[in-house]
């Protein structure tokens, strides 16, 4: 004779009798559960948005930024190669890059304070060098490759000259005995300190104004986070390869190593708190069915007394044990995705949800569920039917 086995849709129905019997106990019991999910996506998803808006302030100050400078040795003036920019563009990670070289010409002040002042350094430059930086102008407009000379000023230099607001009237300073013309003054950066004190004129106006042979003293270049520190000596060799040393090539470490840092942080309390609500969870789902097993031997006693296989026992109760945490880990994680989502908002995060995070948690709660099953539903499974029928 063969024994019956009890279908899937026959499982689901008798497992999910006491969930049904008893709905109050079972939805403390899911939120036992959902409350232990919701806190993996939350101990998940805020960190990581979190992480973004932290990404998104480190790039505006520069994590994605390496600075390339010729070691000075003695009396000898080094630069870089004069084709350095297009070098270092060649390189595959690099997505920008820009040269700036100090023409060494004097710079006289403007119309309105007619005294000199040498504190203020000429400067060229080539390529995106306000993306790079981060450049922003206060005053006026950018630089834009006008046929007559051009340039812009940095901040302390603008004030120096006494230029801090342009007039509406155009206005000249004289840099090597040629009159470029002022047309925009720049915010002050903390990429850009350097720049602050000068005046800045593109490339081709240096070379044809000033009849000088411009070659580049700095070079700034920027790439993925991730591959800065692998970028460095590579930007090295590629400028001078014969002797590297030659060339200093820095990042904003600072900067990258607090980045680092506050990953591994939100790594390790992610973690941590996970497995505490995990734990508390199991316990109580496992707690949960042990009551419903005391509670329900009697019927337990008349199902084996008609017939009802020791496996279909354990069935049952796994199967209530997998519905409670299946219906805990969906609510947990929706929970977890609204809190997530109110959370990051109300501070101006970008809101980052891992979608694989969100499935983990639903299967962690299955896994959950059969291992907090395990032990009651053995436990009900071994009732025989003259103890069970016999207990008051």
């Amino acid at each position: 004779m063969s024994r019956a086995r009890l279908s899937f849709l026959d499982a689901l129905a008798v497992g999910t009798v006491g969930l049904r019997s008893r709905r109050l106990r079972s939805l403390l019991a899911a939120l036992g559960i959902a409350i232990g999910i919701a806190t993996v996506v939350l101990v998940t998803s805020i960190p990581a948005s979190s992480q973004a808006d932290l990404d998104r302030r480190l790039s505006a100050l520069g994590a994605d930024l390496l600075r390339v400078d010729p070691v000075q040795s003695g009396d000898e003036v080094r630069t870089l190669p004069p084709e350095s920019q297009a070098m270092l563009g060649r390189v595959g990670p690099v997505t920008g890059a820009a040269v700036v070289a100090n023409t060494h010409a004097t710079v006289r002040s403007s119309d309105l304070r007619p005294q000199g002042d040498g504190a203020i350094t000429a400067l060229a430059v080539s390529g995106s060098l306000d993306e790079l930086l981060r450049l922003r102008v206060a005053d006026g407009r950018a630089l834009d490759g006008d046929v007559e000379p051009t340039v812009v000023l940095g901040s302390d230099a603008a004030e120096r000259l006494g230029l801090d607001r342009l007039p509406s009237a155009p206005v000249t300073i004289d840099i090597g005995g040629v009159a470029f013309t002022v047309v925009g003054v720049l915010a002050p950066s903390p990429l850009a300190v350097d720049l602050q004190s000068a005046v800045l004129m593109d490339w081709e106006d240096a070379e044809a104004w000033l009849d000088q042979d411009v070659r580049p003293t700095v070079a700034y270049v920027a790439a993925p986070v991730e591959t800065i520190g692998e970028l460095r000596p590579v930007l090295a060799s590629t400028l001078s390869p014969e002797s590297p040393g030659r060339v200093l090539v820095s990042r904003p470490s600072d900067v990258i190593a607090a980045k680092q840092a506050s990953g591994a942080t939100f790594a390790g309390m992610s973690v941590g708190l996970a497995g505490v609500a995990l734990l508390v969870g199991g316990v109580g789902i496992a707690n949960t069915l042990f009551a419903s097993v005391l509670e329900r031997r009697r019927e337990i006693g008349l199902r084996r007394a008609l017939g009802a296989q020791r496996a279909s026992i354990r069935t049952q109760f796994m199967t209530e044990a997998l519905c409670l945490c299946l219906a805990g880990g969906v609510l947990g994680s929706a929970g977890g995705a609204v809190v997530t989502v109110v959370w990051a908002t109300s501070r101006g995060w970008p809101v980052v949800i891992p979608l694989g995070v969100v499935c983990v948690g639903i299967v962690a709660s299955l896994v959950t569920g059969v291992l907090a099953g395990i032990a009651p539903s053995v436990r009900a499974a071994r009732l025989t039917p003259t103890l069970a029928l016999s207990s008051e």
